[in-house]
């Protein structure tokens, strides 16, 4: 297979400025949208702890769970492919950044903790391994500069 590219088209817009815009840290609210042609708009804003608006999306938020949804649907995929049959998937993804004295931060790991339930029927080592290809498949594990593990939990329905 020949290796394609792809390129991803979003708008972040503004929404927080108060009448006098940056005239000083505390004078506007760091509240914003995130658009995409044909898909809902994500109310977003900064951590609570950098002034933000605790009920709106803010970055790091995003990265944990576009961590989480990449390696889902992967795992969904090869489940797929492979003959296991998932009947529920929910993952408490949990994300650690470090916060240096200066302001600057980076994340220093994610881990997620995905708990599937899979049909009686599937095999349940298979189902464990197929994390293992997930990680490395998964595009956006691939392109961050962190660990990012997994604890998968498998149960099988009764």
């Amino acid at each position: 297979m020949k290796d394609k590219l792809h390129t991803y088209h979003v708008n972040v817009v503004w929404t927080g400025n108060d009448g006098t815009g940056t005239s000083s840290y505390r004078g506007y609210r760091r509240d914003h949208e995130i658009r995409a042609e044909g898909k809902p708009t994500i109310a977003g804003s900064s951590d609570p702890s950098f002034r933000g608006d605790p009920t709106r999306w803010n970055p790091e938020d995003l990265l944990v769970a576009s961590l989480s949804a990449c390696h889902k649907l992967w795992y969904l995929g090869l489940c797929a492919q492979a003959g296991v049959i998932v009947l529920s998937y929910e993952d408490a993804a949990e994300g650690t950044m470090l916060e240096e004295s200066g302001g600057a931060g980076q994340f220093t790991s994610v881990v997620l903790r995905p708990r599937i339930v899979i049909d009686a029927t599937s095999d349940a080592k298979t189902a464990l391994e197929l994390h293992h290809k997930a990680h490395e498949m998964c595009f956006i594990a691939r392109s961050v500069n962190f660990p990012v593990t997994n604890e998968p939990q498998i149960s099988t329905a009764t």
